[in-house]
């Protein structure tokens, strides 16, 4: 394989030139739903969309090309399933995930078949390897090169995808609080996928510049695999964003902060201290008294109940300037409440950084710097 994977954050040139003519092409609305669906804002960032649309496309590319040289080294004219098997075989969760995903294809298939089907009770034509194709193939596949049984294990495991699990429970708790047209919107996002513009998706690849040219197969492997890339951030940013977020009842916060209050008190009293010794030139003057007093006190209070328009007008210009700092305070904690590129950046950082609270996450697969998200 090759040595040249780039970072998936660098903006390299490697990666805009492998574009082609995909570069016209853009994902960042589509992107911009996916995420909403995924757990993101009503209104995600333009500029956060398009960071993701970079990374994805990135990791894409490298992964094509990758499989590409498989496919060679096999001796293949086209890019299959088996070559992208066999760059996920080191990150066992993931291949799971990859091959249930496969069985659901295999079966959607079966579905449409029997709904197009004059005699649907006729149900032994569809028993054939030929409806299960995707399966068989991945099968026959994991089969050969498996040695220990593990590989073939995954494809009867039944074990919880707990990734999957606290993502649907988090969707959950997002549309608790939506209407009807809300909710219907978010179905509408959910449903909205790379797979669903087939062609779109091969263009922004730039398939028809590659020697080894995917199959159809392995377009929807591909497709999948980008859509995961876009969860997977979604995921990681979260977390990041709720890490970066301060919280009112952090325990440790409140100690930190009482002693840094108590450190800096006890210096400003010694500063004052210091800076103002008890003597008779800092003594303050007294407050005057008597007859005086009243009548200046009495003059202030008739000025301020003459000059009734110039408290108007003040008046006036505080409300002013308070409802400005109101909406641009509104404005400012609708954008705060979406992914910002920030937590992107630092999710991809934790993420391919080996020590961390992220590194039970990473991907088993590196090559010169490339970690992957979906594999």
């Amino acid at each position: 394989m090759s040595n040249s994977a780039a970072s998936p954050m660098a903006a390299s040139s490697t990666s805009m030139a492998g574009r082609g003519s995909g570069k016209t092409t853009s994902f960042i609305p589509e992107l911009q739903s996916m995420m909403y669906a995924l757990g993101d804002s009503r209104r995600p960032l333009h500029e956060t969309a398009a960071l993701v649309e970079d990374i994805v496309h990135t990791q894409l590319i490298n992964l094509l090309h990758q499989a590409a040289e498989v496919a060679l080294l096999r001796g293949a004219r086209a890019i299959s399933p088996e070559d992208i098997i066999f760059l996920m075989r080191k990150d066992k969760k993931k291949l799971r995930r990859l091959l249930k995903y496969i069985q659901f294809r295999d079966y959607k298939s079966k579905l449409m078949k029997t709904a197009d089907d004059e005699d649907p009770l006729d149900s032994d034509k569809y028993s054939s390897s030929s409806v299960n194709k995707r399966q068989r193939l991945a099968q026959d596949f994991l089969g050969s090169i498996d040695q220990t049984g593990e590989f073939l294990a995954l494809v009867e495991d039944e074990e919880m995808d707990e990734v999957k699990q606290e993502r649907i429970e988090r969707l959950e708790k997002q549309t608790r609080n939506m209407d009807l047209a809300q909710y219907s919107d978010f179905c509408e996002s959910r449903q909205l996928s790379f797979s669903k513009k087939a062609s779109k998706f091969r263009e922004w690849l730039d398939c028809s510049s590659l020697d080894v040219k995917p199959n159809a197969i392995a377009m929807e492997i591909l497709s999948y695999l980008a859509y995961e890339t876009v969860a997977q951030i979604v995921d990681l940013a979260l977390l990041v964003k709720q890490d970066m977020t301060p919280k009112t009842g952090d325990p440790f916060g409140h100690a930190i902060s009482a002693t840094f209050l108590q450190y800096h008190g006890s210096s400003a009293e010694g500063m004052s201290t210091k800076r103002e010794p008890e003597s008779p030139d800092n003594t303050p003057p007294s407050t005057p008294s008597g007859p005086l007093s009243s009548g200046h006190q009495g003059k202030l209070h008739s000025m301020a109940q003459g000059n009734g328009s110039l408290s108007q007008d003040t008046s006036s210009k505080s409300k002013q300037r308070k409802r400005k700092k109101s909406a641009a305070a509104c404005g400012a904690e609708a954008q705060s409440s979406a992914i910002q590129p920030a937590h992107i950046r630092e999710a991809i950082r934790r993420y391919s950084h080996k020590i961390g609270p992220l590194s039970p996450f990473s991907s088993a697969y590196r090559r010169s710097g490339m970690t992957f998200l979906a594999c």
